[in-house]
């Protein structure tokens, strides 16, 4: 793929990952759509990105139909996609309980935002997605590996790791040249992954912009659908 004139939307782009990504396509020239709960950082990453870019920024909570229905009516107002990144999500309570204490209520709000809603977007935009479109969904190592203290999300990582090969399956007769990937970032230094660790110094973690060349690699070039490891893939990529 060629990035004169492709469009991406970015859900969680005003900080971490989403906005290390956000800024490499800003630079490379695309057109972006970003999303953000918290409007305040989401008018500082537009402001950062505008200086590359067209940048339309769209404050909101993904497991809201209507602002769903708004990022929608962006992706029309732009011409489409070419690129759709799901990375907004959360973490569930910090300290994580363990899953015999994991207060219920609570737990159904994880699976709201990080499976049902991340659908909720693809669905609200599917038929924006050009012909050959990438997806990216953003999973985590908690999703295939059983940590303690982490089942609540990594118990919601996992279902939209299955959520996205379904995807993939279905898309493959449906849009044959969408791409569909479910990538695990790698441990990032990020707001999210300090609040799994709280008073706990996370600075050997890696910056987000280490993961962001793999993800570059996927969206750029024709790898299969499937699930990979963006700072794997990096490494893979620069070798």
């Amino acid at each position: 793929m060629t990035n004169q004139t492709k469009t991406a939307l970015i859900t969680g782009a005003s900080r971490g990952l989403g906005l290390a990504l956000a800024t490499a396509l800003a630079q490379d020239g695309w057109q972006l759509i970003i999303n953000a709960r918290g409007s305040a950082a989401l008018a500082q990453a537009h402001h950062t990105l505008e200086q590359w870019t067209t940048v339309t920024a769209v404050s909101g909570d993904i497991s809201h139909k209507a602002h769903r229905q708004a990022l929608a009516v962006a992706a029309r107002a732009a011409g489409g996609l070419d690129l759709l990144v799901n990375n907004a999500g959360m973490l569930g309570p910090s300290p994580q309980p363990a899953l015999l204490d994991y207060p219920l209520d609570v737990l159904e709000n994880v699976f709201r935002v990080n499976v049902v809603a991340q659908l909720g977007v693809l669905q609200a935009v599917a038929n924006t997605l050009k012909s050959d479109a990438r997806i990216i969904n953003i999973t985590s190592d908690a999703g295939v590996e059983p940590y303690a203290g982490w089942g609540g999300y990594g118990a919601s990582k996992a279902a939209f790791e299955q959520l996205s090969a379904i995807l993939a399956a279905e898309l493959a007769e449906r849009l044959p040249g969408v791409r569909v990937y479910w990538v695990d970032p790698g441990d990032m230094r990020t707001q999210m992954h300090q609040q799994a660790f709280p008073g706990e110094d996370i600075s050997d973690r890696p910056l987000p912009e280490e993961s962001v060349p793999g993800l570059l690699a996927l969206i750029n070039e024709d790898w299969p659908n499937g699930r990979y490891q963006a700072q794997n893939l990096a490494a893979e990529v620069a070798a």
